[in-house]
């Protein structure tokens, strides 16, 4: 009896035993050693440098922020340029502005008038640039002499093919008839006073203030068959007729 005792006490211990042995591999030792293996495994993926993985997403953030920056520097450049090539388009309207030409008349011109003894019974007006620009004379001067009620007409066929232009310091020339040279004109009368007005860009248009030449002191004769040349750019064009 006391022998099977031992034998189970001893089984009994045995079975204890293996019951031990079984809950210690379960939940102390090897478990937790298999459990720190994982922190181990995240070390072993650091950078060289130390920086963690998500620190290089971190800096490769930082690093497109700064390409974004200098993006941003660039476009303002070009918006620069831009600028710049505005202001260069305003310089060519000044160049246009400073090719305008005007008008002549009294305030940019000094005019003379005399009777000249070939051919006979003809005047020349003489008109030269005093003005610092470039001036157009169209058409004909309108001419009238001391308080004289009517308008001497032009001479057609004296129509220049172009506008006659005076550059500073150039002169232009229109002839006119007083008389006729056979006495047939009606009303012939002497003048002391010449009023010189010139025309516009259109015909009979008002070109601006009047000159008023001095006439020779005995006067000038005319009459009805009184004409006048358009502007000429020569006298002896303004004389032809």
């Amino acid at each position: 009896m006391r022998t099977s005792r031992i034998r189970l006490v001893a089984a009994a211990g045995a079975v204890l035993t293996a019951l031990a042995l079984t809950a210690c591999e379960d939940g102390t030792g090897t478990q937790d050693e298999g459990a720190s293996q994982p922190a181990g495994a995240a070390e072993s993926v650091e950078s060289p440098s130390g920086g963690s993985q998500a620190d290089k997403g971190r800096s490769t953030g930082g690093g497109t922020a700064e390409q974004d920056g200098a993006g941003d520097k660039s476009g303002g450049k070009t918006g620069d340029k831009g600028t710049s090539a505005g202001t260069g388009g305003n310089s060519g309207g000044s160049g246009d502005s400073e090719n305008s030409r005007v008008i002549c008349n009294g305030s940019n011109t000094t005019v003379d008038a005399r009777p000249v003894p070939r051919p006979v019974n003809h005047m020349l007006i003489t008109v030269k640039n005093s003005g610092s620009g470039t001036c157009d004379l169209p058409y004909y001067p309108v001419l009238r002499f001391d308080e004289m009620q009517w308008v001497p007409q032009p001479v057609e066929a004296s129509k220049p093919q172009a506008v006659v232009t005076l550059a500073p310091g150039e002169t232009a020339y229109a002839g006119v008839l007083l008389s006729a040279a056979d006495g047939s004109g009606d009303g012939g009368t002497t003048a002391h006073k010449l009023t010189v007005a010139f025309q516009g860009t259109t015909p009979n248009s008002d070109g601006g203030p009047s000159a008023i030449p001095a006439l020779p002191a005995d006067g000038v004769y005319y009459d009805s068959s009184m004409a006048v040349t358009y502007w000429q750019q020569s006298m002896d064009d303004a004389l032809t007729y």
